[in-house]
């Protein structure tokens, strides 16, 4: 099945705002993608950088059915760059048909025009369709993610 997918730009606040709102569907987290949403002039400005990617799966109706938020990490080491998936998500109903395989194929062309090295992804243990597409596209490694607040706990 061939899935319209567009890379959103500068312009392209109301159709972010959708995506947004696919994620917190598809997520069953509506209060994190919904209730504060940035304005349009944050939108925008994060939009047109070159170390943000947005990609939106668009179905039949112009709605958005699935998207991509990912970001570019200018490595230190090596001039080189690795893009990071931050979310993906397909709307219930588009799902088993394609939609995030295309997503994450088109990612890898801009990918491979940008130079990027790889791209890499986390996927939730238990979260036995992601890890499945995963490993379908790439090579899965087993680590640990930390997540380390800003304030630190004055307590221990």
């Amino acid at each position: 099945m061939r899935h319209d997918i567009r890379q959103l730009g500068a312009n392209d606040i109301d159709t972010m705002r959708a995506m947004l709102r696919m994620f917190g569907r598809a997520f069953e987290d509506v209060p994190t993608y919904c209730d504060e949403q940035p304005s349009d002039a944050y939108l925008r400005r994060l939009l047109a950088r070159d170390s943000f990617i947005a990609l939106a799966a668009m179905g039949d109706d112009g709605g958005v059915v699935g998207g991509i938020a990912a970001y570019v990490l200018d490595k230190f080491e090596q001039e080189r760059s690795e893009i990071y998936i931050y979310d993906l998500a397909v709307a219930q109903p588009h799902r088993r048909q394609g939609v995030a395989t295309a997503l994450i194929e088109n990612l890898r062309a801009i990918a491979s025009r940008r130079g990027a090295c790889v791209i890499f992804v986390q996927a939730d243990l238990g979260d036995a369709p992601a890890i499945a597409l995963y490993t379908k596209l790439g090579i899965r490694e087993d680590v640990l993610h930390f997540d380390i607040d800003v304030q630190p706990d004055t307590r221990r």
